[in-house]
């Protein structure tokens, strides 16, 4: 039988959520297949005929549409939508136009990708409620990971940040009370990894050992000194 198409109204924040993708390139495509992934209906948009067929196979939905006209949306129904998400980021005209459009709607909850500062400032104007900046985030997040020994690396709002590193050697063979990583560092190591098992919940009493992989969290700039230390 045939997967229903129809996009489902009022489900916002479930895993069944239907969310729809406006702009279909590298970022659109590639945030509209892992949704899918997470079983969640995507109806996706893009002007480009080649782009739409080539994810048509993929997506809950795919159509080919002028995201500027209103006409061409409504008769899409993506104004029944909770959830959307402008992923154009080439065409700004056509970016602050669909936003626009989409906030006019009264959908709940609108993400945009902006290129710019200034064009994100813009989108934000218009009341899109989360401004996304794809490019300078992952070249900011690959710059932390180039400079020093983190595995991995997410940075927060207010100057908070979450590091995976490897353990420097004065905490190792210690529980963590001892230790004073907190005093010392102004880290908290909130989860430890053994090797070969999955990542458990840190406590005062985990003492870890050399092959350990952590996880930290603190002042962003707390966390970049901790992570190079030997």
């Amino acid at each position: 039988m045939a997967r229903k198409t129809t996009p489902k109204k009022r489900r916002t924040g479930g895993p069944q959520g239907s969310v729809v993708v406006i702009g279909l390139g590298r970022f659109g495509r590639a945030l509209a297949l892992e949704l899918v992934d997470e079983d969640t209906e995507v109806l996706g948009i893009d002007e480009n005929a080649e782009v739409v067929q080539a994810v048509s196979g993929s997506l809950t939905h795919a159509v080919r549409a002028d995201s500027t006209k209103e006409d061409a949306l409504r008769q899409l129904g993506v104004h029944e939508f909770d959830r959307a998400v402008v992923a154009i980021g080439s065409d700004l005209e056509a970016s602050i136009l669909t936003a626009s459009l989409l906030i006019s709607f009264g959908i709940e909850d609108v993400w945009a990708k902006a290129i710019s500062k200034a064009h994100g400032r813009i989108l934000t104007q218009l009341g899109v409620h989360h401004v996304v900046y794809p490019e300078h985030d992952m070249g900011q997040r690959v710059a932390h990971l180039v400079r020093g020994r983190m595995l991995d690396y997410i940075e927060f709002e207010d100057d908070f940040a979450m590091v995976k590193t490897n353990p420097p050697a004065d905490i190792i063979g210690l529980p963590l009370s001892n230790s004073a990583v907190r005093s010392r560092y102004g880290i908290t190591v909130v989860a430890i990894k053994r090797p070969g098992e999955g990542f458990t919940y840190a406590t005062p009493e985990t003492v870890v050992e050399a092959d350990d992989t952590i996880i930290v969290a603190g002042r962003t700039r707390a966390t970049e000194r901790f992570s190079e230390l030997q």
